[in-house]
């Protein structure tokens, strides 16, 4: 619940608690608030204009999100969005294979682009995954020195967004009534990448015929290769026999 009481009687709100954080580290020129179009960008942007800060939001086009997702963020006029400098197809081709969850090169290029040297608001949460229950609320970036990441509502639940998302009639994608969980890119190798292929074939024959061209590149280049064409690579990949386990999720800040 968002008002929660304990012991002793004490409450505390979720909600005030998360518009406190976002103004105790508000920078001179304003957050930069990554938003991908799922149900917790949709209460983190919420919560930013509630709170009164100065921002801007930003959506990294991917090429791969559903187009249901996509025409969702279209809805949202005051949130920029920018092309990647390579496309997934691209990627497939020079790294020699699809992204599997050992080696997920797609997430920094596609997804975590962006807000460098400034601080980011993110919708992370603990019970996203046991790699994520680890995190901060604010935190900085491996990669920047000059990055931090400030997250919210890092002790959300799942019902905490819903509830509040509800409560104030906020939009959210049309795929989360679908029955859908969680929402990122098509045939990301920590969903279930078979049922995302069915359920979006353009999408799944493009992997397929980047596959293809990855595949034709390693051979011209006398490299050996594990499968004897580019489509038994791919079926080998979408099967998700490829993959290790791994708690944690592609999607940064749904």
């Amino acid at each position: 619940m968002l008002i929660e009481t304990d012991l002793f009687g004490n409450t505390r709100d979720k909600v005030a608690t998360a518009i406190e954080r976002i103004k105790a580290f508000e920078p001179p020129e304003g957050y930069y608030v990554a938003f991908s179009g799922g149900k917790d960008s949709v209460v983190i942007l919420d919560l930013v204009k509630r709170s009164g800060v100065k921002f801007d939001a930003h959506y990294n086009i991917t090429g791969i999100d559903p187009p249901e997702l996509v025409h969702f963020i279209k809805t949202f006029s005051d949130v920029q969005t920018h092309r990647p400098d390579k496309t997934m197809w691209q990627l497939i081709v020079e790294n020699g294979m699809p992204p599997l969850r050992q080696k997920r090169y797609c997430c920094r290029i596609l997804k975590e682009r962006g807000g460098d040297g400034r601080k980011v608001i993110t919708g992370i949460r603990w019970a996203e995954s046991n790699r994520r229950a680890k995190r901060k609320s604010v935190e900085a970036c491996f990669h920047d020195d000059h990055k931090f990441y400030i997250n919210p509502i890092i002790e959300w639940s799942d019902a905490d967004v819903w509830e509040f998302i509800r409560a104030n009639n906020l939009p959210y994608c049309s795929l989360y009534d679908e029955g859908w969980k969680r929402l990122g890119c098509v045939c990301c190798p920590n969903a279930n990448q078979k049922q995302q292929a069915e359920r979006w074939p353009k999408i799944a024959n493009a992997y397929r015929r980047a596959c293809i061209r990855s595949f034709d590149k390693a051979i011209s280049e006398g490299k050996s290769r594990t499968w004897k064409d580019g489509n038994e690579m791919f079926e080998w990949w979408i099967s998700g026999a490829g993959n290790k386990e791994d708690p944690d999720q592609t999607v940064m800040f749904e």
